[in-house]
């Protein structure tokens, strides 16, 4: 719903700055008469019927400002997405980049596998990981992508204490090697 108002916000605020941006245009551009441009400015200063709407607007614009410069500090402050857990001594913030990390440094032990590359999201029970790898098409695809699996959720829950829902591979392609020939000799 925050997300919602902030477009509609910043729509509003667009289009405002918009038509202030075009009038500011034309009276540099002197397409506004110099003696209209001053007795639309001596409205503003004598007719309470042109001040009113100008302050409305002025401190709607203000209100919309310091909205905007509020939600950028708090996501400027914000870090990369992390998986929060509560100890009894503090809080635990564990990057899901570390987490990928985690995944690449035990699927790499898998013999076989090259190339990988990790995405974790996480859910309400627990991690989400998706392995992507290429192999070298010598050893059988189903015994390594278990072997795999076993090993990043085994390691994972290991050294971050984090259950692991599950963890996909997928087999991109196969390393295809070059042929060998052995030259005969005579």
């Amino acid at each position: 719903m925050g997300k919602i108002v902030d477009r509609l916000l910043l729509l509003f605020y667009s289009l405002i700055i918009f038509v202030a941006s075009i009038f500011v245009l034309f009276t540099a551009s002197s397409w506004i008469p110099l003696d209209q441009a001053s007795s639309t400015l001596s409205h503003f200063y004598y007719e309470k019927s042109y001040a009113y709407p100008g302050i409305i607007i002025s401190l709607v614009m203000l209100l919309i400002s310091v909205r905007f410069l509020i939600v950028t500090l708090r996501r400027g402050r914000s870090q990369a997405p992390s998986i929060d857990q509560r100890t009894d001594f503090g809080d635990i913030r564990i990057s899901i980049e570390t987490v990928e990390n985690l995944s690449l440094k035990a699927a790499g032990r898998t013999k076989g596998a090259k190339d990988l590359r990790a995405r974790v999201r996480v859910n309400q029970s627990g991690l989400e990981i998706t392995i992507r790898t290429i192999v070298d098409g010598e050893s059988s695809i189903p015994e390594l992508t278990e072997d795999m699996q076993g090993t990043v959720k085994s390691y994972i829950e290991d050294i971050t204490g984090i259950p692991v829902a599950s963890v996909t591979v997928f087999v991109a392609n196969i390393v295809q090697s070059a042929p060998t020939f052995k030259s005969r000799v005579e």
